[in-house]
C-alpha cells in the first residue's frame, strides 16, 4: 500500500495510536517508538557533552503535521513547539495545498560562505589582487581540512574580496570563500577553512588579520517553495482576497511585516528543533535576506491566479544538515529525521520551505476569518486548567466552562475549579 501523509482524524488520535501510524509510516523499529513516547529522548551524559554546566534539560513537545505533499513526495513533518495551533494549521494549509497538487520545492546547493577581515591594509584593492593570484593554494590549504568532504563531492570551490570602504575602523579588506558543505550545516568547515588559510592571507596582504568566521547569511543556499491553494478550500474568493489584503499590509508595514514573518518562522523554527539543526543561524539568516534590499519585506510573495485561487510562494536562505552536530547526538533528532524519510539536506530545507509557506497561509487565513484567537484559544484554556491545577478528568470541563466564560484567565480557572469541586464534594 502506497505511503500518504493525508490521515483523516489523525488530531483526535491518542499519542500512542500516532505514534503506532508514524512507526508504519516511516519505518521506525518498537525501541524508537518507544523511545517517542517515553519523553526521555536525551540522557544527562549526552546532555554534558553537548554544552557547559550541565545540569538537566528542557523538553518541549513534538508533534506531527499531516498532508504534505512536496515535489510528489508524502511527509509526516515533526515539529518541535510550544506554541498551540502551529502544527494543526501546518497541517491544514498543506491538506488544502493538496487538493492542487500540493507543493513544489527547490534547494540550489549548499553553498556556505566563510570570511576573513583583514584591517590596516595600506592599498586594499591591491592587497585582493594579490589574494586572488594565490587562490587555488588557498582553496587548496582549505581543502586539506576536511578530506571527507572532498571526497563527498564537496569543499572549497571559489575565492573573492570585497573592500569596505571608510568604516568606524577605516577601510576593511574582507576576503571571503565559498564552500559546498553537502550535507551538512558547515559552519564547523568553513570556520576550520578560515582560520587554516588566515596567516597566508595576512602574509600576502601586509594587513592584520582580525575574524575568521562563516556568515550566516547563506545567500548561495536558497530555497523556494511554491503553491497553489484553492480557493472553495480557503473559504471562498472574499477569503482569498482578504489574504491579499494582509500580505499588502505586511508589504507596506515593517510593524505588521515582522508579525508575519514570525508566523512563517514558527513552521520553519519548529521543523529545525525537532531535527536538531541550528535555529539561531536559520533565524539570522532569514531575517536579514528580508531586509537584502534596504527595507525589512515578506518572506512570502502572493498573488491570485485566473481562476481565484491563491498562488503562493516563499524563497529564504536556509543552512540546515542532516550530518554532524544535535541532529546526530540528540536521538529524538535522529527519529524526526528518520520519520521525514529525508535524503540530503537540500531536502529537509524543500520541506521547511513547504512548511513556512504553509503556516503563513493558515495564519493569514485564520487572521482574515475568525481571527487568530479562536485557534489558540482552546489549547491556552488547557494549559491554564493544568497551571490552575485541574485534575485530568477535570481538565475538559474546566476548558469549557472557560470558554463559556469569555474569561480565559488563570484567576478564573481556578475560581471553575473551586466551584466544580464543592459541587462534586455535595453530591
Amino acid at each position: 500500500m502506497m505511503k500518504t501523509s493525508a490521515i483523516p482524524g489523525f488530531y483526535k488520535l491518542g499519542p500512542e495510536e500516532r505514534v503506532k501510524i508514524v512507526k508504519d509510516f516511516a519505518g521506525l523499529t518498537d525501541d524508537e517508538a518507544r523511545l517517542l513516547l517515553s519523553m526521555h529522548g536525551l540522557t544527562l551524559e549526552v546532555a554534558d557533552r553537548m554544552i557547559e554546566n550541565v545540569i538537566g534539560s528542557i523538553q518541549l513537545p513534538l508533534g506531527i503535521a499531516a498532508n504534505f505533499l512536496i515535489n510528489n513526495k508524502d511527509y509526516l513533518v515533526p515539529m518541535a513547539i510550544e506554541e498551540p495551533s502551529v502544527v494543526a494549521a501546518a497541517s491544514k494549509a498543506a491538506k488544502i495545498a493538496r487538493v492542487k497538487g500540493g507543493f513544489r520545492a527547490y534547494a540550489s546547493k549548499s553553498v556556505m560562505r566563510g570570511q576573513i577581515q583583514v584591517v590596516r591594509v595600506k592599498d586594499p584593492y591591491a592587497a585582493g589582487q594579490r589574494v586572488l593570484s594565490i587562490r587555488d593554494k588557498l582553496l587548496e590549504i582549505a581543502n586539506s581540512t576536511n578530506p571527507t568532504l572532498i571526497k563527498l563531492g564537496g569543499g572549497a570551490f571559489d575565492l573573492s574580496y570585497r573592500v569596505l570602504e571608510n568604516t568606524k575602523r577605516g577601510d576593511m579588506l574582507i576576503v571571503e570563500i565559498y564552500v559546498d558543505c553537502k550535507d551538512a550545516m558547515g559552519a564547523n568547515t568553513v570556520n576550520t577553512m578560515v582560520e587554516r588559510i588566515a596567516p597566508l592571507v595576512e602574509d600576502v596582504t601586509g594587513g592584520t588579520v582580525r575574524l575568521r568566521i562563516l556568515s550566516n547569511l547563506a545567500t548561495e543556499r536558497l530555497v523556494r517553495a511554491w503553491a497553489v491553494f484553492d480557493k472553495e478550500e480557503l473559504g471562498g474568493e472574499e477569503v482569498v482576497d482578504g489574504i491579499l489584503d494582509a500580505y499588502a499590509f505586511a508589504e507596506a508595514d515593517i510593524y505588521r511585516c515582522t508579525t508575519h514573518n514570525k508566523g512563517i518562522m514558527n513552521g520553519i523554527i519548529a521543523v529545525a528543533l525537532a531535527t536538531g539543526n541550528d535555529t539561531r543561524a536559520i533565524e539570522a539568516g532569514a531575517h536579514a535576506y528580508a531586509a537584502r534590499n534596504g527595507r525589512y519585506s515578506s518572506l512570502t510573495k502572493f498573488a491570485k491566479d485566473t481562476n481565484g485561487n491563491l498562488v503562493g510562494s516563499i524563497e529564504l536562505p536556509l543552512a540546515v544538515g542532516i550530518v554532524g552536530g544535535a541532529t546526530k547526538t540528540n536521538p529524538i533528532a535522529k527519529l524526526a529525521l528518520k520519520i521525514l524519510g529525508v535524503k540530503s539536506a537540500q531536502e529537509l530545507a524543500e520541506v521547511m520551505a513547504a512548511v513556512g509557506l504553509a503556516q503563513n497561509v493558515a495564519a493569514l487565513r485564520a487572521l482574515v476569518t475568525e481571527g487568530i484567537q479562536r485557534g489558540h484559544m482552546k489549547l491556552h484554556a488547557r494549559n491554564l486548567a493544568i497551571m490552575a491545577g485541574a485534575k485530568l478528568n477535570e481538565v475538559d470541563e474546566v476548558v469549557n466552562e472557560l470558554i463559556k466564560s469569555g474569561q480565559v484567565t488563570y484567576d478564573k480557572a481556578v475560581e471553575i475549579i473551586n466551584k466544580l469541586r464543592k459541587r462534586t464534594k455535595s453530591n
